[in-house]
């Protein structure tokens, strides 16, 4: 049975199906489409499928053109029927792994689409979970669940964990040139996991067990998050001193060793960074951890949005005006620059927190023409023209993302600019600004 499927493979004949047509699983489709294997897309969500199926992305940093030239070929199938997946030889599970409203791992969507896809599991099968997890969840909630339908696992089916690494926007990385980790159940489930990435992707990194090829993904974002929480932390210590954190970073950076630079924000965004971290202190307890550690770069991120609040009122205040009635534009509400996703986008919180203390909100954003249902409002939002005009209009301006292809220049025209990202000297004779 092994063979087979390795044949099938090594001979382009295996069909791949992506289950989660998102951020993740949307560029592993198209990169397994790309290496000439026959692809089916799944996803719950009928609005993405009739996207696709229309050649329209809804992720705007992927083209879709080619996909849909594939779709009208034949060679790829796009649908929310789970059915279909029984002509699958390689399975990838690409669902998303939140929080829940206690900061405690939801895997009701990887749990969801293992419901949905087990009537259809047979032998000779390999599936993949990409969903970023704690360690331990491949063994401990997809293996039981392959055993009750009976198929032997590592020797008719194989079972691996191998973890996205997605960096949405990134021109100079792609799904296909991203090395991949890989870890199997078995050993032979490891060499399937690893003949069939090292066919869409350039590199394979195998891996003892699942276990450490989970821990190896939480790690990589543990170990973002903790940093990123130091270089806040100082850059509020900066200011405080009068110190530009933007000159130090880059003076840092010239040490050839020993340094990697971070830069502070207004607070962490996305689906991985500050969620991910989360999975991990929740599994430590477990053992009887406490990672202290990791929770505290959690409590640091998180406040950030409300740091720059604080120094908007502050700036504002300089200016005899109240934030309660006061015209704030927020520049970018996008997690980070020249994407469109807005996951734990701290732009947004700032849009709730600002709004809950009175002040008349607008945004700019080149890559979200509308908000829907911003928390903390329940109203719907339209990005406004980014001319000199809308600047003069308002009271402050905060930049909170940002974006390539926006004049910055328009801002000399601003009363007041709160920049979190560094894009000013703190110094202007144009217009105040102050770092945030």
């Amino acid at each position: 049975m092994k063979q087979a499927l390795l044949d099938k493979i090594s001979g382009g004949a295996a069909v791949i199906c992506v289950i989660g047509l998102g951020y993740v699983g949307l560029p592993r489709l198209i990169s397994a489409m790309n290496s000439g294997y026959p692809c089916i897309g799944i996803d719950a969500d009928l609005s993405r499928v009739d996207s696709l199926n229309r050649g329209e992305s809804y992720i705007g940093h992927i083209d879709v053109d080619d996909l849909h030239t594939a779709i009208s070929g034949g060679t790829c199938q796009i649908t929310d029927d789970f059915a279909v997946a029984t002509s699958a030889d390689v399975v990838l599970l690409c669902v998303p792994t939140p929080l829940s409203k206690f900061r405690e791992p939801d895997l009701s969507f990887v749990t969801g689409a293992l419901a949905s896809l087990s009537p259809y599991l047979h032998s000779g099968q390999l599936v993949s979970l990409e969903s970023t997890t704690y360690p331990g969840t491949t063994e401990e909630l997809l293996l039981p669940t392959v055993n009750e339908i009976g198929l032997a696992v590592g020797d008719d089916f194989f079972l691996v964990y191998s973890p996205e690494r997605e960096d949405p926007g990134n021109v100079e990385f792609s799904s296909g040139s991203i090395p991949k980790v890989c870890g199997g159940v078995t050993d032979a489930c490891l060499e399937v996991g690893v003949h069939f990435y090292s066919r869409i992707t350039q590199q394979v990194v195998p891996v003892s067990s699942t276990r450490a090829a989970e821990m190896t993904k939480i790690l990589e974002n543990t170990y973002r998050a903790v940093n990123i929480a130091l270089v806040n932390e100082l850059k509020i210590v900066a200011d405080r001193m009068d110190i530009d954190i933007f000159e130090v970073i880059r003076a840092a950076s010239t040490k050839p060793f020993g340094f990697k630079a971070f830069y502070p924000g207004p607070g962490l965004g996305g689906h991985c960074i500050p969620i991910d971290p989360f999975y991990l202190t929740w599994k430590a307890r477990e053992y009887g951890l406490h990672t202290r550690f990791i929770e505290l770069a959690g409590e640091v991120n998180t406040s950030m949005p409300e740091y720059v609040v604080e120094k908007t009122i502050y700036g504002l205040n300089a200016l005899g005006k109240p934030v309660n009635g006061s015209k704030i534009l927020i520049l970018g509400v996008t997690y980070k620059k020249n994407i469109d996703d807005l996951r734990e986008s701290p732009g947004i919180e700032l849009i709730r927190s600002l709004s809950e203390k009175g002040a008349s909100i607008s945004y700019h954003d080149p890559h979200v023409s509308e908000l829907n249902d911003i928390p903390g409002t329940g109203s719907r939002m339209y990005s406004v023209e980014w001319t000199e005009t809308t600047i003069r209009r308002m009271d402050c301006v905060i930049i909170a993302t940002d974006h390539d292809h926006v004049d910055y220049s328009l801002l000399e025209k601003a009363s007041l600019v709160i920049d979190s990202r560094g894009i000013f000297s703190p110094i202007t004779d144009q217009c105040m600004v102050i770092r945030a």
